[in-house]
């Protein structure tokens, strides 16, 4: 089963998500889910060859793509902690993000879902704790829970290079003056590194965890200044948005933005992992004004300063 260009329109605020399944010994199945985007291909379980010093026991191996890529394949049962019952046909799933490709073996897929970003539940933070943060979101399909897991991160914990980087400002990228930025990422390790590094260039962060609490706040920011016969560019002077967001994704907020006559003239940067050559373009049809992939995070002060200096603010 290959990827076969399922593509949304850019803004909708829809998703569509490859459900899979892991088979446990006790006769339990753990549901799971990941976005499309993120998906090149499901194969069957291929043939791996070792790598030296493999750094989990979830790490496979690696194998040869049919790109002539070597990518690796990680036991996901393993790395969540679940005796994954021996299967004769498990399943692979290829995944590109954060410009690295990687495979995953499971027990089994489903099917893909279309949804809307508003059915997708937050994680509680028990859950969060439960599941060493490998949830980013929970949503219900035809009676069963589903959890969306936050490869990213899991790919990360397996590989430090893999990890978002940061390193301090140099001193002639620091902000003159305080600048206000809204940043929307349901992340609380990426919203703790941006915040620190905003703050070192010089800006003043407002977090969110979502694009609709971020909507809101923006809407609320541009009515205050409208009643003082100001403009919202006197409060906020721009925003960053992670795009796989519950409730709302940055896409959606990012065209939502550009459409308002309030805001379309704040500079927007869309920061996530789903920032790739293949779908870049979903981002420039909703307007946005940079985009970043993850890891990188050095990148995203210095070019909101050249985006507002752009601007003359």
């Amino acid at each position: 089963m290959s990827q076969t260009n399922i593509l949304l329109e850019s803004g909708t605020n829809e998703l569509e998500v490859v459900e899979f399944f892991i088979d446990e010994e006790d006769g339990y199945r753990a549901h799971y889910g990941v976005n499309v985007a993120k998906v090149l291909e499901i194969l069957r379980k291929q043939p791996v060859t070792s790598m030296p010093e493999m750094p989990h026991p979830a790490v496979m191996g690696a194998f040869k793509h049919r790109d002539n890529s070597i990518v690796p394949l990680i036991d996901l049962a393993v790395y969540l902690d679940r005796n994954r019952k021996k299967s004769s046909d498990p399943k692979v799933i290829v995944t590109e993000f954060n410009e690295v490709v990687t495979a995953f073996l499971v027990s089994g897929v489903n099917r893909i879902h279309r949804m809307s970003w508003e059915d997708v539940e937050a994680p509680s933070e028990f859950l969060q704790k439960t599941t060493g943060n490998s949830i980013t979101g929970v949503v219900r399909l035809e009676g069963r829970v589903v959890f969306l897991l936050d490869l990213e991160m899991i790919v990360a914990d397996l590989d430090d290079s893999l990890a978002i980087r940061m390193e301090a400002p140099t001193a002639d990228r620091v902000a003159g003056k305080t600048y206000t930025i809204v940043h929307a990422d349901d992340s609380g390790s990426v919203r703790a590194l941006v915040k620190s590094l905003l703050e070192a260039s010089n800006f003043r962060v407002v977090q969110f965890t979502n694009g609709r609490d971020a909507w809101e706040y923006l809407q609320r920011q541009a009515a205050e200044a409208r009643e003082e016969g100001g403009s919202l560019v006197d409060r906020v002077q721009g925003i960053i948005s992670d795009i796989e967001m519950p409730q709302m994704d940055g896409h959606n907020l990012c065209k939502r933005i550009k459409e308002n006559p309030d805001m379309r003239m704040l500079p927007v940067a869309l920061f996530s992992s789903l920032i790739t050559e293949k779908l870049e373009h979903k981002g420039t049809a909703v307007g946005a004004d940079a985009q970043f992939a993850k890891p990188d995070l050095q990148r995203l002060s210095e070019f909101m300063l050249n985006l507002l200096a752009e601007r003359g603010m």
